[in-house]
Parts: structure tokens; sequence; C-alpha cells
């Protein structure tokens, strides 16, 4: 999965962000040492193992990242393909059919965005 995280989002902060990256940037799921080896590569201060955990353990609690038992640890990988998914999920997980209903008014006030939407509909998300 590729990333799209946009600049001023807040639907992940910003440690959620970077494993997030680093989960999207990944051929295989990956264990919290994994992860917390890429991390570190790049910070003068190294984060905590335990820190890294607790932010890997509450973005599988949130639904952006499937965790799977590999031996005495868990593995960890992107359930969601980038930061959109993931904020088009709550908002409907948060506002249901209403969420729905005012995005497809709004598509209908904006002639791209509404043909785009139509060859979604059609062709599907890699339209």
């Amino acid at each position: 999965m590729t990333s799209v995280r946009a600049q001023n989002c807040i639907v992940f902060g910003p440690l959620e962000g970077e494993i997030m990256d680093v989960l999207w940037g990944a051929p295989e799921p990956l264990t919290v040492r994994d992860v917390l080896g890429r991390l570190n590569r790049a910070r003068e201060t190294p984060l905590a193992y335990t820190t890294v955990m607790t932010v890997m353990n509450r973005l599988s609690d949130k639904g952006a990242a499937d965790r799977v038992k590999a031996g005495r640890c868990y593995s960890y990988s992107a359930s969601v393909s980038d930061e959109a998914a993931m904020a088009v999920r709550e908002v409907i997980r948060d506002f249901g059919v209403d969420a729905v209903a005012h995005f497809v008014t709004e598509a209908q006030n904006s002639p791209d965005l509404l043909a785009r939407l139509k060859r979604l509909m059609v062709e599907g998300p890699g339209a």
C-alpha cells in the first residue's frame, strides 16, 4: 500500500503517522521491534519499545492496522490504503448514511467531482 498523508489531516497523530508510513512501505507484516528499528534510524533520541507497542496496539484498535499473532509477539500490517481511507472509514462509522448523503450533495455541486464519482461507481477505485 502507498502512503497518502495530508499535510493538515488529523486522522493520525504524529507518531501514528510515522508508524503508518512504515507499515505502508513494508512488503510484509512487521513486528513492533521491526517498526521500532526503522523509526529509530533517523532519530537522535530513540523511541521506547513500549511507546511504539502502545501506539501500534491503538492503531489496531482503530482499525488502521491488522494485528496477527506471530510466535510470541504480534505482526502488524496496514489495513487501510492511506490516510484518506481511514478518514472516510471514521466519518462513516461516526455519522453513517448522513455523511454519505452530505457527500453526494457536495458532489452534485461540483461537476468534476460528480463525474469522478459516477466513473468510480461504474469502473471501481482504479478508475
